[in-house]
């Protein structure tokens, strides 16, 4: 059941960025996240953009789950403050940091999660495909394949962190890890069933299905 509120009731700034470094784009979050909990009243974030291949593990993930050894790996990994396990982001996969106050919306964190399935799964339904939830999981599934990945931080009910949607990415990547430590069920992309598919032409939709689960007004900004 998702639950929405007043259409538009808040305006809330949308960052279209192109590839940018992890360290870059979670530094940006630590900042904004920080400028909003001394100031509540700041309108909320929506960024969204891509990243060079990068791996990044939640604050409890288990190593278990990289399938290379840490210590001479020449990928960049990046242990972060994150929940969920380990993860792949690379170009062709469209991520999207939510900064928001939930003060604004509901202060429950299952909620939040919830309404992330919910833009990712309208998402797929604007292109005729019906996403998926699995009980005991968070994320969304397309005909069993994992194509939606969430993991979050919240900080006095201000948010960072977010999803990630393979669009198109090459998926190689995925097979050096156990995908969010789930061992039984495959990775995919939206590629796998529209090809051609690229992120610039999901980056709208994800705005428009973001704007209308949690009902707000999103702003085009840019970083000056």
């Amino acid at each position: 059941m998702i639950h929405s509120i007043a259409p538009n009731q808040y305006r809330c700034f949308l960052y279209n960025q192109s590839l940018m470094p992890y360290l870059d784009a979670l530094q940006w979050q630590r900042s904004l996240l920080t400028e909003r909990i001394n100031n509540p009243n700041l309108e909320d974030v929506l960024i969204l953009l891509e990243h060079p291949p990068v791996y990044t593990l939640g604050q409890g993930a288990n190593l278990e789950f990289l399938k290379f050894d840490l210590d001479t790996s020449e990928y960049h990994v990046h242990r972060v403050e994150r929940g969920g396990e380990v993860t792949y982001h690379c170009p062709g996969q469209l991520v999207g940091y939510p900064i928001l106050n939930l003060h604004r919306y509901r202060q429950d964190l299952h909620w939040y999660l919830r309404q992330l399935e919910e833009v990712l799964i309208r998402v797929l339904a604007n292109y005729g495909l019906q996403g998926e939830r699995i009980s005991g999981f968070t994320g969304v599934w397309l005909e069993g394949r994992k194509v939606a990945a969430i993991g979050i931080k919240v900080s006095r009910w201000v948010t960072m962190h977010g999803f990630s949607l393979n669009v198109c990415p090459d998926l190689t990547g995925f097979e050096r890890i156990v995908p969010c430590g789930i061992a039984d069920k495959a990775v995919g992309s939206l590629a796998e069933w529209i090809p051609g598919i690229k992120c610039l032409e999901v980056r709208s939709c994800i705005a428009q299905c973001f704007s209308e689960v949690f009902g707000v007004q999103l702003v085009d900004a840019h970083l000056q």
